[in-house]
């Protein structure tokens, strides 16, 4: 009996161009999670599911994720074949991929979703999974970059969006970032709105806050910065 492969293949269809291709998934039985950052980043033992998120058309190089809007208007399209689709070589990402070529995938997902003019929390998305590739290669520098390119798209997404998603975990994930960036006193400021919102009832993202608003606290003293009376008050 032949071994289960990691990767098998589903159909899809290019919101661009429109015809039917395969992109490859990664079998749940091989999706084995070595840990999970505190901003979400999961570091995978095997095979890293994040690779193939994104579907890359094959015929015109549209590249997007389940998370895009489905409609595509003539104008869109247009503006995407005078930025790229008109100098398309036919590059292959539908089977395996290496971490070259899944930042690829997002790179130019990316920029699908600014000409698409996609949702801020899209585009979010795409810039933190960027992030997280340079994380997995121990890049800082470009890490940080892009986190703060999320940073500022989660920000957007806060304010535009607020009402429709999950605010508790949105306004932790932005405290955290701030946090990875070294801006604590905005970090602190976004999870102490997660701790005392009375209407906030996610206890998951109430607790996650309270440690990672010990942790901020941590890296002040670490840095030598001075506390708010807050946190010199708490002692905790």
């Amino acid at each position: 009996m032949a071994e289960l492969e990691p990767l098998y293949l589903i159909q899809t269809t290019c919101l661009c161009c429109e015809q039917p291709f395969h992109t490859s998934r990664v079998r749940s039985s091989f999706k084995k999670t070595a840990k999970t950052d505190t901003d979400f980043c999961m570091h995978y033992k095997t095979v890293n599911p994040d690779y193939y998120v994104v579907r890359v058309c094959p015929f015109c190089g549209f590249s997007f994720t389940e998370n895009f809007s489905e409609r595509m208007t003539p104008k869109h399209k247009s503006l995407y074949y005078d930025r790229l689709g008109k100098n398309w070589n036919a590059l292959d990402l539908t089977g395996e991929r290496d971490w070259n070529a899944a930042m690829q995938s997002y790179k130019l997902a990316l920029v699908c979703a600014q000409i698409k003019e996609e949702k801020d929390r899209v585009v979010a998305g795409l810039l933190h999974h960027i992030a997280w590739l340079y994380r997995y290669k121990d890049n800082r520098e470009q890490e940080n970059r892009f986190l703060e390119f999320a940073l500022d798209a989660y920000v957007k997404v806060f304010e535009t969006e607020g009402a429709d998603v999950n605010n508790a975990r949105l306004m932790y994930l932005i405290g955290e970032l701030h946090r990875r960036l070294a801006n604590y006193q905005q970090a602190v400021l976004w999870f102490g709105r997660v701790i005392n919102d009375k209407k906030i009832m996610d206890s998951a993202m109430i607790r996650a806050s309270r440690e990672q608003w010990v942790q901020t606290r941590e890296d002040m003293l670490a840095a030598k910065m001075e506390l708010p009376e807050e946190m010199r008050e708490s002692g905790t």
